[in-house]
């Protein structure tokens, strides 16, 4: 006998497919974490785009994820929530320090040997707050997987 009911495994279908829609437009805005060196503004304006598109739809995809989680346990689902507001904030904070150097492309160049302290300040605060973007994201991807394989698989079988 199922012990789950057919108006849960439904909206877990439905709400399955939502997440799949949503992860496949991600998929096809990936953006890169990695750091390149390039000290034009149009540059900088351009990732700053990618990773501003690449936050809100990320921002949609995990709050059907906690949409889903909501359904199955509460309590996980809140701590999702939090996770998605870092994320968030991680992000903000991100495109913050992009129109930062966006204005002053020559902070993220290595080999200039003129740089200020605070120009050096900001670079790695930059590097440190990407790192923790992309730290901070595959921890949520993984905790996702797992509820995911444990939780959800079960009721969608």
């Amino acid at each position: 006998m199922n012990q789950y009911s057919d108006d849960l495994k439904k909206t877990m279908q439905e709400n399955s497919k939502k997440l799949t829609q949503l992860g496949s437009i991600l998929a096809k805005k990936q953006f890169s974490y990695k750091i390149e060196e390039k000290t034009s503004k149009e540059y900088w304006q351009k990732r700053i785009e990618d990773l501003t598109k690449y936050n809100e739809i990320s921002l949609a995809y995990y709050n059907q994820v906690q949409n889903m989680m909501n359904l199955i346990n509460k309590e996980k689902a809140q701590i999702f929530l939090l996770e998605i507001s870092k994320f968030h904030q991680l992000g903000t904070e991100l495109v913050k320090m992009m129109h930062q150097i966006k204005e002053t492309p020559s902070i993220i160049n290595s080999k200039d040997k003129q740089q200020s302290q605070w120009s050096k300040k900001i670079k790695e605060k930059f590097v440190k707050v990407n790192a923790n973007c992309l730290e901070h994201e595959k921890y949520m991807n993984m905790g996702f997987r797992k509820f995911y394989d444990v939780e959800i698989k079960k009721i969608l079988e």
